[in-house]
């Protein structure tokens, strides 16, 4: 899930892997494979960065999964 802003200001969270294409329009509208088009203050750069830094994340839970845990007794390993 990645946090983006409507136009009029209001907060909204979309399911990342949801998207299909996104257009400037002159807005930004994000296309979703269910359909729904969503307008949203964002430029595509910052969505496409909130997008990627998603899959970051998501990929990290997975390699590690103790990262995603709460307690902190194993870090993570150094960055290759």
């Amino acid at each position: 899930m990645i946090a983006l802003t409507r136009l009029h200001g209001e907060p909204i969270v979309i399911n990342a892997d949801l998207i299909e294409f996104i257009e400037p329009t002159p807005d930004t509208m994000i296309s979703t494979t269910t359909g729904k088009k969503i307008m949203v203050k964002e430029t595509i750069e910052e969505v496409i960065g909130k997008v990627v830094e998603h899959r970051r994340r998501c990929n990290i839970a997975r390699e590690f999964p103790s990262a995603s845990s709460s307690s902190s007794s194993s870090p993570l390993p150094p960055p290759v």
